[in-house]
């Protein structure tokens, strides 16, 4: 055989690079990387929040009926704020610190700050139009790439209403419930800022949005794809969660050994982080046998449901999710407005408490949002009827531990315990009378809204000059 020039040189350096590494074959850079640590092959924060509490002083709210998130009740008691803070609840002993400002809560009720779990405020904003509406990527069943906090609009109307009228100092943002895989929630602190990022609770977990039954099939079995069945449902669910699987080994094994980084993919990313712990999921969800069936999946893949939302049919399997650790967060008395919603009873609510699950109250709705503690009334009204003996102060805890727990931050807030987050609301009345609003709302201390004065009445920058501008909301 003849060789030429040129190929005698090739194989003349191939020799030579062989002798060089002892017979191995060259590595290429990207091979010899170390190993970067668990967790740390990519920035898990890509979009930090820049939150700032705003400035407070000082306060004492004095002679109120306090009820502490927790169960807890205090007759004529007290509630010191200090440096965005609760710095400490107690009776009519409590003393109170010189030069602190005080507020007469004679007559009254304090409570801690109400938090939503599930809302879409601010992606499907006021006024409701087309333009606005950017809650659901109803484009593919999995879209477990988007994060609501890119869709969020800061001057959405409906945040100063939920404040004003509803006492919501924490909300989470969920997107909508077309697809399987919706995406990632983001929990806000319910305060103005210019950006989402200035909205962001800090530190709190991301969730995840799931979704089963009707929505997911109709929308897809629409456009002739699937799924179009509750059995497709189930079927793609375990075909996104097994690539999310094999996608998660190749990470941990470049994680712990170094060498090729493995390609990126963001929906992909958010799945991994459900099954590493660190985002936590929410599933909508409506029907008892449903919620059993995502259960058994969740065991399957090595995941939790943090919580079913809606889960209208939840008293029906009020051990399973107590045994799983699952919470419920339902609404009072919405139920047949299609077939999933059919088996929906007033008495769901109490009946889950009763038997010992987690559970709390949530929205979904711009309205709703700003009467959650009339929502709560309703629901306990209905458990009474049935024979429930269940206390005002242990029902509020469905509008405040029970919450935050389900979003990972009942450390920081969610009851009025010295050391936590000074979210707190002063009612001026019984708060689950219907004649009953908010008088004063504290945000990490601050008061940010005020009946008596007009000047702290929040005004979105959308509203300003426009009719209407700094009313009572």
């Amino acid at each position: 055989m003849v060789f030429s020039n040129k190929l005698r040189f090739s194989v003349a350096v191939a020799l030579a690079l062989t002798a060089c590494t002892g017979g191995a074959a060259p590595k290429s850079a990207s091979s010899d990387a170390p190993a970067p640590g668990k967790g740390k092959g990519f920035d898990h924060d890509p979009f930090p929040s820049t939150y700032r509490a705003y400035p407070g002083v000082p306060t004492a709210i004095v002679h109120a009926t306090v009820y502490d998130g927790e169960g807890g009740r205090i007759e004529d008691g007290t509630v010191l704020l200090a440096d965005g803070r609760v710095t400490a609840v107690g009776g009519p002993d409590l003393a109170v610190p010189a030069g602190a400002t005080v507020v007469d809560g004679t007559g009254k009720w304090v409570t801690p700050g109400v938090i939503d779990v599930h809302s879409h405020l601010g992606d499907y904003p006021s006024p409701a139009v087309k333009a606005l509406s950017d809650g659901n990527e109803a484009t593919a069943p999995v879209t477990a790439q988007v994060w609501a906090e890119h869709s969020v609009w800061p001057q959405d109307p409906g945040f100063s209403r939920a404040l004003a009228n509803g006492g919501v100092t924490t909300l989470q943002i969920l997107p909508g419930s077309a697809n399987l895989f919706g995406g990632r929630s983001v929990t806000l602190k319910n305060v103005y800022a210019r950006t989402v990022q200035g909205m962001k609770f800090p530190g709190a977990p991301y969730g995840l949005k799931m979704a089963c039954g009707e929505n997911p099939k109709r929308v897809y079995g629409g456009k002739n794809r699937e799924p179009s069945t509750r059995m497709g449902n189930v079927a793609v669910d375990r075909q996104t969660w097994m690539k999310a699987a094999e996608y998660k080994r190749k990470w941990d094994k470049y994680e712990e050994k170094g060498g090729e980084i493995p390609a990126r993919d963001v929906a992909m990313d958010t799945l991994m982080g459900v099954l590493n712990g660190e985002i936590l999921v929410h599933n909508h969800c409506y029907r008892a046998d449903e919620m059993a069936i995502v259960l058994d999946m969740a065991k399957e893949f090595g995941y939790k449901v943090t919580a079913f939302h809606h889960a209208v049919e939840a008293y029906k399997i009020a051990d399973l999710l107590k045994a799983n650790g699952t919470c419920a967060a339902v609404w009072a008395d919405w139920y047949g407005f299609k077939m999933e919603s059919y088996d929906g009873i007033r008495e769901n609510l109490a009946i889950l408490h009763n038997a010992g699950a987690c559970v709390m109250i949530h929205s979904d709705d711009q309205n709703g949002i700003q009467r959650l503690n009339q929502e709560v009334a309703k629901a306990l009204a209905a458990g009474r009827r049935a024979g429930f003996a269940i206390s005002d102060e242990q029902a509020w805890t469905w509008l405040a531990i029970a919450p935050a727990r389900a979003l990972g931050i009942a450390d920081r807030t969610g009851s009025l315990k010295p050391g936590k987050m000074g979210d707190v609301v002063l009612w001026n009345g019984n708060p689950l009378s219907v004649y009953t609003r908010p008088e004063k709302v504290w945000v990490d201390g601050a008061m940010l809204y005020d009946a008596n004065n007009p000047k702290l009445r929040p005004v979105s920058d959308f509203e300003l000059g426009q009719p209407g501008e700094g009313d009572v909301k």
